[in-house]
């Protein structure tokens, strides 16, 4: 596909692994004509995001009944990869958008048709930290918050904050005892985006603060991820969320680690040393440094992408996946994205003054990898978690 012309809108039927992957390649010159954009305006151009909508790419995990694709997690998982490969904030941000689908699946049917079936370009993103106040009222609730890190906010045209339900002025409380949180959705022009992201990585997926002022949301226009059931029920939507969410967030960090050794590979053979007028390639050391970076992108692909592979393939075959499988999956997504930062470490050292340049795409994969890195969904904590399953000790997971 040209690059000029990105704008194929893929229907259920031909939504095939290879059409979407073919899809998502074709998507690395016109990215490349927007790279410095990208970076000074902190956001995805509305053309490139426009493009990225009439291929489709949005509604990878919208059910099908709802006009989506619903694809397989593998293939979900090649196409953020790719998209990262180029520009890490669009693969970032193609990430947010086509995550925040599911959020379809947890509504009811005449809701969800309102948000996605209507608006085949529809783009949903929001936040998960329960940083806002959503006070019940008849008919609805009357919301006000402000939540950090909504990628791609000034895109989409619905957005979610999650909030704490208060019933006058206590909090609503589960079973549990503790307070029960949901994620509220409302229209985008309901909001104001509250511009917050001057950052070191992932400038282009304009992750700004969004404010809500005691705005109304109707009845059903509400779900939680963690405590309620999906209204589909395919292996897509049983699929372990916290999982799949790590998931997605780890297959960006691998993508901009293959673009990362690719940049330095093709770099190699053209530079010459100005100590010893040997090119890069020649030099022992990038070579060692390579061939490390190729085994760190390769161990931790292969981790995540056979641990994602076995979970949907056991959810194809029974209705649900075991503790031990969620906690490999969540270990597997944050070697995945700790290895992909090394990788990309030992390419920018590689390349050495090359590197610094604003215009060289190392130094933004540098910057934007050790920004993936920096998500709670891929912290240190996981470590602790997913051992305490395999030693076998009480662990909450919830988050699993």
């Amino acid at each position: 596909m040209p690059a000029s012309d990105t704008s194929l809108l893929l229907s259920s039927a031909s939504a095939t692994s290879s059409s979407l992957l073919k899809v998502a390649q074709s998507f690395a010159p016109r990215i490349r004509l927007v790279y410095e954009q990208i970076e000074a305006d902190r956001r995805l151009p509305p053309a490139l995001v426009k493009s990225l909508a009439n291929a489709g790419l949005f509604r990878m995990l919208i059910p099908q009944s709802l006009g989506g694709l619903e694809i397989d997690a593998i293939t979900m998982l090649e196409v953020f990869e790719e998209m990262a490969k180029v520009d890490g904030s669009v693969g970032w941000c193609t990430m947010i958008g086509a995550t925040g689908g599911l959020v379809s699946a947890y509504l009811p049917d005449p809701i969800a048709r309102t948000i996605y079936a209507s608006d085949p370009h529809v783009i949903t993103g929001g936040a998960l930290a329960p940083t806002g106040k959503a006070m019940a009222v008849d008919g609805g609730y009357r919301v006000t918050g402000r939540w950090q890190f909504n990628s791609g906010c000034q895109h989409c045209s619905w957005l979610m904050g999650t909030c704490i339900i208060f019933d006058g002025d206590t909090p609503r409380k589960g079973k549990n005892g503790e307070p029960i949180a949901t994620m509220m959705i409302f229209p985008a022009t309901d909001v104001e985006i509250i511009d917050t992201w001057v950052v070191s990585g992932l400038r282009g997926s304009g992750s700004h603060d969004i404010v809500a002022d005691d705005i109304f949301v109707p009845d059903g226009y509400h779900a939680s991820l963690i405590s309620d059931r999906p209204f589909h029920h395919g292996p897509l939507y049983r699929f372990p969320m916290f999982g799949l969410l790590a998931a997605s967030v780890a297959s960006v960090a691998l993508g901009m680690a293959r673009g990362a050794i690719n940049t330095l590979r093709d770099l190699a053979p053209k530079k010459r040393l100005t100590t010893t007028r040997k090119r890069m390639a020649e030099r022992e050391v990038v070579q060692m440094q390579v061939a490390q970076a190729e085994g760190l992108l390769r161990s931790g692909r292969a981790f995540l992408f056979e641990t994602a592979q076995q979970v949907w393939n056991d959810l194809l075959a029974q209705e649900t996946s075991s503790l031990e499988q969620r906690a490999l999956l969540r270990l597997a997504a944050t070697q995945a994205a700790t290895h992909a930062a090394q990788a990309i470490d030992l390419m920018y050292h590689a390349a050495g003054s090359s590197a610094i340049w604003a215009h060289s795409p190392l130094q933004r994969h540098f910057r934007d990898v050790h920004v993936v890195t920096q998500h709670a969904i891929l912290s240190a904590p996981v470590y602790e978690m997913t051992g305490r399953v395999f030693m076998g000790q009480p662990t909450e997971t919830a988050m699993l």
